[in-house]
This record gives structure tokens, C-alpha cells and sequence, in this order.
């Protein structure tokens, strides 16, 4: 009786040592998700008759939205509470205003801001992005660059340079700084540290061909998602 007894507690004991090791492998069973309490505004840009800046073979739109929802993807894995301004290929009023009338095409996209800056305030995230790309005439402009406001909130300055730290490091075809600039609607009125991400030159022959990469739109989302990381880890510090 004895010997069974002890036989029955190494076995019990053996359990116990294989159902420790197999949890221990998942990082998340001892440890709370990375962005866990965070929440994150995605701001799609453009959208509906809206392209953005576009060429007859990619739409900004479409693009902004793919990469958006990648971001969006990887943002919950890392446990953030994420809210998109749009998810299918209209604008943020199509989505969040469906009824509304406009007199012209001006006066929608002035009301579409407007949405996109009401849901921030509705929802009071703790980071708020916009994501873009870039265009110019000459093609010989590339690089994806990551832009805040001077006068909005504070901490635009700081998410900016960590987001485009890890365009540096994760993409390497990119020498470009973080950078201010003013008269963007959203960044100023956004009450968060808020961002416009311009993830490359569509004008551009090489990164027009990259955007369109369902692959490499899968690693500037990545980026994008470390660089938020970083500035997580920052600010906690």
C-alpha cells in the first residue's frame, strides 16, 4: 500500500512538472499583454470618392486601409483596445454618418475630419494615428516619415520619433526624421498624442511597387507597432 502510494504521488508529481513547463512557454500566462490598458485610435486616411493620392494602379485609400488593419491586428495581440475610423473602403461619415447630405464634395471632406476628430473625443484614446502615404511630382522622393503638430497635444513630438525610429531600423530604406509640421486638422485638434504616418512615396517607382506588397505592407505595420511599443515603454519609465 505504501509502495502504491508513492508511486500515485511521483506520478501526480510528474504531471504537475510537464503542466508547469508547457505553460511556462507562453509568456502570456505569467506576464500582462504588453499594451494591455492602452487604447489607440487608427485613422485610415482618406477613403470613398476620397482617394488620396493615387495612380491607376494603386489607390491611397486602399492602401492606408490594408496597412491600417494590420496595425490594427498586431495592436490587439500586444492587448490594446483598438478603435478604427473606418474599416471598409468609404470614408469615416459612410461609416459613423451614413445619411448625411453634402452640396459638394469640399464640404464632405471638411465633415469627415470632423468625424474622425469626434471619435477621438468620444473615445478619449491614449494614442491617436493617421496612416498615409506620400506623393510629390519628381519620383526621385522616397522614404517613409512620420509627422506631429507643434501646437497639438505634447506628446505627439515623442510617439512621432519612436514610430519613425522603427521605420529606420525595421524597413532600412529610409534616412528621414521625425518632423513638425502645421495645418494638419486632425493633429491639431486631436486632444492625444497624435501622429500622420506617411509610409512612403507612391510617386516614387520602387516604393509604388513596395506599397502595393501585401508582405511589406505587413512589415510597415510592424514598425509602426514597435514604434508604438517603444513609446509605451518610455512613457512608463
Amino acid at each position: 500500500m505504501k509502495r502504491i502510494m508513492i508511486i500515485g504521488l511521483l506520478f501526480v508529481c510528474s504531471l504537475g512538472v510537464v503542466w508547469y513547463g508547457v505553460n511556462a512557454s507562453d509568456r502570456a500566462f505569467f506576464m500582462p499583454a504588453e499594451l494591455a490598458g492602452v487604447k489607440v485610435v487608427l485613422d485610415a486616411g482618406h477613403g470613398g470618392e476620397d482617394g488620396g493620392a493615387s495612380t491607376s494602379e494603386l489607390i491611397e485609400s486602399d492602401v492606408t486601409l490594408a496597412i491600417t488593419k494590420e496595425v490594427e491586428k498586431k495592436l490587439k495581440q500586444k492587448g490594446a483596445t483598438v478603435v478604427m475610423t473606418r474599416t471598409k473602403s468609404g470614408d469615416a461619415v459612410a461609416e459613423y454618418a451614413p445619411d448625411k447630405k453634402f452640396s459638394s464634395m469640399r464640404e464632405r471632406k471638411f465633415e469627415d475630419l470632423k468625424t474622425r476628430v469626434l471619435i477621438a473625443e468620444t473615445e478619449k484614446p491614449d494614442l491617436f494615428l493617421s496612416v498615409h502615404v506620400n506623393a510629390i511630382p519628381e519620383a526621385k522622393w522616397r522614404g517613409a516619415q512620420v509627422f506631429y503638430h507643434p501646437e497639438g497635444h505634447e506628446g505627439g513630438e515623442a510617439l512621432a520619433k519612436s514610430i519613425q525610429g522603427a521605420f529606420k531600423e525595421r524597413l532600412k530604406n529610409t534616412d528621414r526624421e521625425a518632423m513638425k509640421i502645421k495645418g494638419i486638422y486632425l493633429l491639431k485638434n486631436v486632444q492625444a498624442p497624435s501622429v500622420i504616418v506617411e509610409t512612403g512615396f507612391i510617386s516614387n517607382p520602387e516604393e509604388h511597387k513596395l506599397l502595393a506588397d501585401p508582405s511589406y505592407r505587413k512589415k510597415v505595420a510592424d514598425a509602426i507597432v514597435e514604434g508604438v511599443l517603444t513609446h509605451q515603454l518610455m512613457e512608463q519609465k
